[in-house]
């Protein structure tokens, strides 16, 4: 509906261009919203008030005349003019009813559109570690990055989906490490486990399997492991003593057998994490591995690309990039002096590479706490004489899950964490997949079990669907009475729906095709839940107050498709937040 306002307003200018009364086509926007009150229309624009300063004309007047010039439409009963010179549009009852048949004729696809052109967009989401598995807070930039990915392909963009695996770089020694001491416990050995190793259930696992399958061959004495290593907190410094640790690893196993554990438990848990991933609904198109920009030089080549244009410089043996001259609050070393590349290094190398691929927009997926990181990335970027404004970064707040009304630990570290696994597990993906994306990213979120386990009407996603389970019970007792829906009746009596409710339910209906488009261009699926809370209660009040099933067949077959067109969108919503829509609840 929308849309075509927006293209009968711009017929009517291209109308005013031709008879001189404004100097040129406006190609700019031409702004098409809901009246906030009935009684002021359905839909305004303000289109009139743009153009006051091209047109050197009073808007009111602009206004008028764009009123004077709109084509003849059975759209529109009428339109006036209203304040400084807003539009206000009466649409036909009859031209809003009809989306209840626009929806039945689409069906899946209605509420798609092509408005992204078949632009190509990469979605980079989640990308956690592989230092453990998935916990909860990770669980809100899976749904939020799944959701973003699904509707943009929903208004025609061409969707790449991408998780950036961290296989390489200390946290990934770390792990390594801790996997290998917990092997020497399992084969004997008695050491002191370092406070700063991952303590997970998930490490013995790995440590177990390989025990398992290969004895002793990877044992070495514990005094060997651990003679000379700088000691650990409280007594000395934590970082100093797992460092050592790493390198005493590498040394008496040796490249070949530290790899084979390095890759043993790099491959477990990334397996853990897809298959877990998979079961909410998230599937990439690509796991695009950290380490490979090392192995294909890429990483070298950012650097050289930044050496040449003057922003690598040398000091302490470091190489560092001037990021400072791009807006960043401190220069970034690139590589270390001792000749090892830096976690940043082979970000920048990631995203030269992501632009080199040739999407035309790349949007990261970052969790809150990396908000620092954004102006040094783009500062390459920028160094590299790439355009950044292709990066979107979109920052997600972890959530904090509680129980009982009580606060549940998360730390990857210490072990003391609920998964992604559990949490599915114990609420369901349904609702799991909702609730995370029931904010705007940026905002924090309470994690509510208790309320997302609740078969009540204060669970949204529990509301939401039952609306669609009504729907369908409804067509189950016209089954049981020996009645047959038909379709064709019902579309010639649509005019039957004029009860209050009713209108406002196929308002609500006329708004979900731009609600998707909005939630995509904004990147906030938020705006589709808030949509469908709306659509539930409205089909929720209609439902309360009126029968379906009445004897004339005319008034019941246009109720159905009334009802049966609300089924389809709830349907189609929840599809693109990943969540079902079951029929019987």
């Amino acid at each position: 509906m929308k849309h075509q306002l927006e293209q009968l307003v711009r017929q009517a200018l291209d109308r005013l261009v031709e008879q001189g009364l404004l100097p040129e086509r406006w190609d700019g926007p031409v702004q098409i919203t809901h009246a906030r009150n009935p009684e002021h229309g359905d839909f305004a624009c303000n289109v009139a008030m743009q153009l006051a300063r091209v047109a050197r004309r009073n808007p009111r007047e602009i206004a008028e005349a764009i009123v004077a010039a709109l084509p003849e439409t059975p759209l529109i009963q009428r339109a006036e003019v209203a304040g400084p010179g807003f539009i206000n549009f009466f649409v036909d009852p009859g031209a809003g009813r009809r989306v209840i048949s626009e929806i039945l004729d689409a069906g899946e696809s209605y509420g798609r559109s092509e408005i992204g052109g078949g632009k190509r967009v990469q979605v980079e989401f989640v990308s956690a570690n592989p230092t453990g598995p998935l916990h909860v807070g990770h669980g809100r930039g899976a749904a939020y990055g799944a959701t973003v990915a699904d509707l943009l392909e929903a208004v025609g963009f061409e969707v790449h989906r991408e998780y950036y695996v961290n296989d390489a770089g200390r946290q990934m020694d770390i792990l390594a490490t801790s996997i290998w001491l917990r092997y020497l416990e399992l084969a004997g050995e008695e050491l002191r486990f370092p406070s700063n190793g991952y303590k997970g259930d998930y490490v013995w696992d790995i440590a177990a399997t390989l025990h398992r399958e290969h004895g002793d061959s990877f044992r070495r004495p514990a005094g060997e492991v651990f003679r000379d290593v700088p000691p650990d907190a409280p007594e000395g410094d934590k970082e100093a003593h797992i460092d050592a640790l790493i390198r005493r690893a590498r040394s008496l196993l040796g490249d070949i057998d530290y790899r084979f554990v390095f890759d043993l438990g790099l491959t477990t848990i990334i397996d853990n994490i897809r298959r877990d991933l998979e079961a909410f609904g998230v599937v990439y198109d690509e796991w695009y591995s950290e380490r490979s920009l090392t192995e294909h030089g890429a990483v070298n080549l950012a650097i050289e690309r930044l050496r040449e244009a003057g922003w690598i410089y040398e000091k302490d043996g470091a190489l560092w990039f001037r990021s400072s001259e791009f807006g960043d609050e401190k220069d970034r070393v690139v590589q270390r002096d001792n000749g090892q590349t830096t976690y940043f290094a082979s970000d920048i190398a990631y995203h030269m590479e992501k632009l080199e691929r040739g999407f035309d927009t790349v949007i990261d997926v970052w969790g809150a706490d990396h908000h620092g990181y954004v102006p040094r990335v783009r500062a390459a970027l920028r160094a590299m004489g790439e355009d950044d404004s292709r990066l979107e970064v979109r920052l997600v707040q972890f959530a904090v899950l509680y129980r009982g009304g009580e606060k549940v630990q998360m730390s990857t570290r210490s072990g003391e964490f609920v998964t992604l696994r559990e949490l599915r597990e114990e609420v369901g993906r349904d609702a799991a997949r909702f609730f995370y994306v029931m904010r705007k990213a940026e905002q924090h979120l309470d994690f509510d079990l208790d309320l997302a386990r609740s078969q009540s009407s204060d669970n949204p996603v529990y509301y939401i669907q039952y609306a669609h389970a009504r729907i369908h019970s409804v067509m189950r007792q016209l089954a049981e009475k020996g009645l047959e829906h038909d379709r064709a009746l019902g579309d010639d009596n649509l005019h039957l729906l004029d009860n209050e409710h009713e209108k406002a339910l196929i308002d609500q209906l006329g708004r979900y095709a731009e609600t998707v488009e909005r939630a995509a261009l904004e990147r906030e699926p938020h705006q589709l839940v808030h949509y469908l809370r709306e659509l539930a209660q409205a089909f929720h009040t209609w439902y309360n107050a009126h029968q379906f099933i009445v004897e004339a067949p005319e008034l019941r077959n246009a109720r159905l498709n009334l009802a049966l067109a609300t089924g389809q969108v709830i349907r189609n919503g929840l599809g693109l937040l990943g969540v079902s829509a079951p029929e019987e609840m």
